[in-house]
This record gives C-alpha cells, sequence and structure tokens, in this order.
C-alpha cells in the first residue's frame, strides 16, 4: 500500500476566522494532562492550543498540577484552569478534548521495570487511575471530538476508543494499545521489539529501523477497526483513517526532543475544534514539520518544544491571511 504525500495546497480547506467573529466562534478547547513527574507536557499543548482557538480549558487529576498552572498565569494567561471534579461541564462545551499529554502509567522507571514493560501493558496504582480516569470519559462522552495522546494511549483498552477519535502514537504507544493487531513480539534475548513477518529479530547495529515499524496497510487496518484516525509519529509521518491515508515527510531530529509530540497534540485539537478531524491531524502533522524545518534554518538541531510552540503560530498565520 503507497500512502499519496499530504500537499500544502491543502492547507486553504482549513477553518479561517472570519473578522466580524465573537467570543467562541472560532473553538474552544478542553486539555486533561499533566502528573507530578510530567507537568510540563500539557503546558504545550495549551501554549501551542491557545494561540488559535477563543478559549482553552485545562484540567488534570494530579492535584499538584494546579499549583503549577496558577505560577503559569503571570506568564501565560491565555487558559482557564478548571478543578478536576468539574471536568464533565468543560467537556461538554468544548468543540474538542486533548487527553493524555502527562500522565503516568507508573511513578517510577528502572532499567530492569524498562526492559520488562516496554511491550506490554503493566502499571501501578498511578496507572490505573490514569486509565481508569481515561476509558471513564471516553465512555461518556463518546460523541464528543477527542485526541488522545502519550499516558492515555499507553494505558487504555482499544475498545474504548471513540468514533473518529484522533490518536496520536509514537512506536512504543502503538505496540502498547494495539500489539496483538500490529504483530508485535518481543526477542527475548534483546529485549528488543520485533513485528512478526518483518524479517529478523531487532537488536543487532546493523539492523535497519524501517524494517521494524508497522506498515500503512497495518495502520489503516486498524483505524477500520476503531474507525478512528491514526497519526503515527515517526520518521515520515503516517496519518490513516478508515477511508483514507496520508505520509507527512519533511522535519528534522530536531523533532526527537521531549515536548515536540505534546506541540503536535495541541495543534492538532486546536484545529480539530473547527475542522474535520483527518484535515486536522494531517495539517498539524504538516505544520508541525514545517516550523521544524523553518526552525532548522535559523538554528539547527539548536531548538527545543517551546521553540516549536512560538514558531507554529507564524507558520498558520500565512494560510489565514
Amino acid at each position: 500500500m503507497v500512502l499519496k504525500e499530504f500537499e500544502e495546497e491543502e492547507l486553504k480547506k482549513l477553518f479561517k476566522p472570519h473578522k466580524n467573529s465573537t467570543k467562541a466562534d472560532n473553538g474552544q478547547v478542553t486539555i486533561i494532562g499533566g502528573s507530578e513527574l510530567f507537568h510540563g507536557a500539557p503546558i504545550f499543548a495549551l501554549k501551542t492550543a491557545s494561540r488559535i482557538v477563543d478559549m482553552v480549558f485545562f484540567s488534570s487529576p494530579e492535584p499538584s498540577i494546579k499549583g503549577v498552572a496558577e505560577k503559569m498565569k503571570s506568564k501565560l494567561s491565555s487558559f482557564i484552569w478548571v478543578p478536576f471534579e468539574e471536568i464533565e461541564e468543560y467537556i461538554k462545551k468544548a468543540d474538542a478534548i486533548l487527553i493524555g499529554p502527562g500522565l503516568m502509567r507508573y511513578r517510577g522507571e528502572t532499567e530492569d521495570r524498562k526492559q520488562k514493560t516496554e511491550n506490554r501493558k503493566v502499571w501501578d496504582v498511578v496507572g490505573r487511575k490514569t486509565k481508569e480516569m481515561t476509558e471513564r470519559l471516553l465512555k461518556e462522552f463518546p460523541n464528543k471530538q477527542w485526541v488522545i495522546d502519550a499516558g492515555s494511549l499507553q494505558v487504555m483498552e482499544a475498545k474504548y476508543i471513540s468514533p473518529k477519535a484522533i490518536l496520536t502514537p509514537n512506536e512504543k504507544e502503538l505496540r502498547l494499545l494495539f500489539g496483538a493487531e500490529v504483530g508485535w513480539r518481543l526477542n527475548e534475548s534483546s529485549n528488543a521489539s520485533v513485528p512478526s513477518g518483518y524479517g529478523p529479530p531487532v537488536g543487532g547495529p546493523s539492523e535497519d529501523i524501517a524494517s521494524r515499524q508497522p506498515s500503512p496497510r497495518q495502520i489503516m487496518d486498524i483505524a477500520q477497526k476503531y474507525d478512528c484516525i491514526i497519526v503515527f509519529k515517526n520518521i515520515e509521518t503516517f496519518i490513516c483513517s478508515s477511508k483514507e491515508g496520508v505520509v507527512v515527510k519533511g522535519g528534522n531530529a530536531g523533532l526527537t526532543k521531549g515536548g515536540t509530540g505534546d506541540v503536535l497534540a495541541g495543534l492538532i485539537v486546536a484545529l480539530a475544534a473547527k475542522n474535520p478531524p483527518f484535515l486536522a491531524a494531517c495539517a498539524g502533522a504538516y505544520l508541525t514539520k514545517k516550523a521544524a524545518d523553518e526552525l532548522y534554518k535559523k538554528v539547527g538541531f539548536a531548538y527545543n518544544a517551546d521553540d516549536l510552540a512560538e514558531e507554529i503560530p507564524r507558520i498558520l498565520g500565512e494560510y489565514w491571511r
């Protein structure tokens, strides 16, 4: 299966705020994430989303995040902190909801635990709370436009995926959520992951990285089964729905830095508030990579997620003029 390449011309289809817009005409999103360990992740997402939609509501099941959010207000005021006990009301009023950035599967990670749990779902009490919360909200609001990322992808069961939900997994998260369906197995001698049918075990220094990646056909089959949209983050990003698939090229090694995936998730949820979900997913991936390439022209790989969150609105703004 060959995916068509996403074309820049498609960005002209994106919703453009009308000059006579009033409050809430241009979208509202809710972001749920953050933890004691990963409190910065949802901040990258809301920093990006707040530049695109009219309102961003932010909440976390982790009590300590409230203090972080209050301190953030002095530098970034474009969001509303929501007590988690009120989250349902803000899900109802949101046009799209992002869940998962910064949520934890387990509190600590040793090398021994990492090797033993890399390819299967293992979590402690923190992870169980993430799982229960994620699945409860997805089940309670199946008709909302969800973007599911990071911690939520690592703990949830695939049966809770809402129709037309946008999933943004990296290789590890795709394996954890859909392991059996993409044929992953564990090479016990090397603790490396191998998709069955993809050649020799992974782990040697000369092993071709591309040989262990799930194929576009596998990803589209999963998207069809669950009626969702999958944004598989890799050197080339595959985006598949139940009906179509595209590849987004470009980008550079600066996108491997922590927080850049949270920026992408924040961009996608903002675009999904006022655009068809497949277009939002494709445009989000394209704009993120284009912003990364623009930053590379200026500073090489010496940029971070904050820089990316700043550059994306400038790139998007070119299509809104």
